[in-house]
């Protein structure tokens, strides 16, 4: 009997300083990092700066998969099926997390039991943008034209369910304009036909349009935040144009399949939070910050709580 004890503990001690082990040592192999949109949006760029500091700074081997399709659905399914064990992260946003759940009967994944929130990494506005070459220069002009032409103009939009596509049917209601919503898969399919104008204007998170304003392919002409973003001083929001009150931003976060262990979860809340304060990745991405699993937890809830009245007023149907 005593022998018999003596083999429990020994083997008990081993699995505790096994486990001790995996954790003091973790991450000890690649971290897959799920995208859940195509490479090129805002998304993906929040992505990549954030995989790649943690690959320079900690040695992180932060590999991105790309897996888009169903308003960034499809990549979350495949974090949610992932195995829990710190080695698959994924960056949801509000899009996936609070807005899916209203719109889309037979959900794969529940946002709140299927996942352990990490951090949130960056609260962002939406970018209003046209064509460089488009007649219409303000946000003033884009709505006389809408009421010139009600249901006529062509509003592009990173895809179905998104929080730019709501957003998009949010304006029209505190607006008082029409117009009809064009879904793409991704904001690099939609870019070529907003810059030649076959797309009347272009709702986005000002992460994924950045680039094409900096290059003069596209012009913005709002943003949907409060108030102006720091670096684009001479952009108005929609709320000073003359629409007092009205606001959206869109969130992005990282999060691990539940049941992942607490310990990483912590790890990766702390090495993630270091990063996001880097003066270099502050730079990179607009409206950075960073919170606690608790803290992102009601973030998903609350907004899922908003985008639902959203949905609801428009008559936005499920799929």
């Amino acid at each position: 009997m005593k022998t018999t004890r003596r083999l429990l503990l020994a083997l008990a001690t081993s699995f505790l300083a096994a486990s001790a082990f995996a954790q003091a040592s973790f991450p000890d192999k690649p971290i897959k990092l799920i995208v859940p949109f195509p490479p090129g949006g805002g998304t993906d760029i929040i992505s990549r700066v954030i995989g790649d500091k943690l690959s320079t700074t900690l040695g992180w081997k932060i590999v991105i998969e790309n897996k888009a399709g169903a308003g960034g659905t499809l990549g979350l399914d495949a974090a949610a099926r992932a195995r829990p064990d710190g080695y698959t992260m994924v960056m949801g946003q509000t899009s996936n997390m609070s807005i899916a759940p209203s719109l889309m009967s037979g959900l794969p994944y529940d946002p709140v039991k299927d996942f352990t929130p990490v951090t949130l990494v960056s609260e962002v506005p939406l970018a209003i943008a046209v064509g460089v070459d488009s007649p219409i220069k303000t946000f003033a002009d884009l709505v006389n034209a809408a009421k010139a032409d009600p249901g006529k103009l062509l509003m592009a939009s990173p895809g179905n369910a998104t929080v730019a596509h709501l957003t998009g049917e949010y304006l029209q209601k505190a607006v008082g304009i029409s117009y009809k919503h064009v879904p793409y898969k991704g904001t690099s399919q939609a870019l070529p036909d907003v810059i030649s104008g076959r797309a009347t204007f272009f709702v986005a998170s000002v992460e994924s349009v950045r680039g094409p304003i900096k290059a003069g392919q596209l012009r913005a002409i709002a943003v949907t935040s409060a108030k102006r973003i720091a670096d684009w001083p001479t952009v108005p929001t929609v709320a000073e144009s003359g629409f007092p009150g009205f606001a959206a931003v869109t969130w992005f976060g990282i999060a691990v399949p539940a049941g992942t262990p607490d310990a990483v979860v912590s790890q990766m809340n702390t090495e993630i939070t270091k990063v996001l304060q880097a003066p270099d990745v502050r730079e990179k991405l607009e409206g950075g910050i960073v919170t606690g699993p608790a803290a992102f937890a009601a973030a998903i809830k609350s907004d899922h709580d908003k985008w639902a009245g959203v949905i609801k007023e428009a008559g936005i149907k499920g799929q």
